[in-house]
């Protein structure tokens, strides 16, 4: 499926492009945006290796990922970075993540980022099962996720190499059923 372009009230999510590398490089570059995520802040270069791998991604034909940027709707404005990557272990699953510039934290931009792509799975995609990881010490993570209708199913223990360390997961889900009742 491509291009992407899916709306709620306030938010987008799109393709990325070439244009996008500073926007996402305020979120990957960044130390507090990358606190909880599985790696530690990117370089220019990284990001723009990111960018284009997204870019060169949603042309791929069977598509494996959808890799979109999160635009606040009245600004034009990219605020986040989405993913959605479809899950060869499992039949018509997917593992989901997001993030967002620090500045737009609290204002209720990652609960409408994580329900964008629950409807992609959903209804674009007719998958069967979602899921999502956090850290541990990540609470507004783990509150998004719970608000955005999806359930908590337990702990990966040691699932994540990041600073030096081995990191756990809590690990969300959300079933097509359990979607479609909302």
């Amino acid at each position: 499926m491509f291009p992407v372009l899916r709306d709620d009230a306030r938010l987008s999510l799109r393709e990325f492009t070439g244009d996008d590398v500073n926007a996402v490089l305020a979120i990957y570059g960044s130390p507090k945006a990358t606190e909880h995520l599985s790696f530690t802040p990117r370089s220019r270069d990284e990001v723009g290796g990111i960018v284009a791998r997204s870019v060169a991604s949603a042309s791929a034909t069977p598509r494996q990922e959808y890799a979109l940027a999160v635009v606040r709707r009245d600004a034009a404005e990219l605020i986040g970075f989405a993913r959605l990557a479809l899950d060869p272990h499992q039949q018509r699953a997917a593992t989901i993540g997001f993030a967002l510039r620090p500045d737009t934290w609290g204002l209720g931009y990652g609960r409408e980022t994580v329900r964008l792509l629950l409807a992609l799975a959903f209804t674009d995609l007719d998958l069967h099962r979602v899921w999502a990881a956090r850290a541990p010490l990540n609470i507004a993570s783990e509150k998004t996720l719970l608000a955005a209708g999806m359930t908590e199913e337990g702990r990966i223990r040691g699932h994540v190499h990041v600073r030096g360390a081995w990191r756990d997961s809590i690990v969300y889900g959300v079933l097509r059923e359990e979607w479609d009742g909302r």
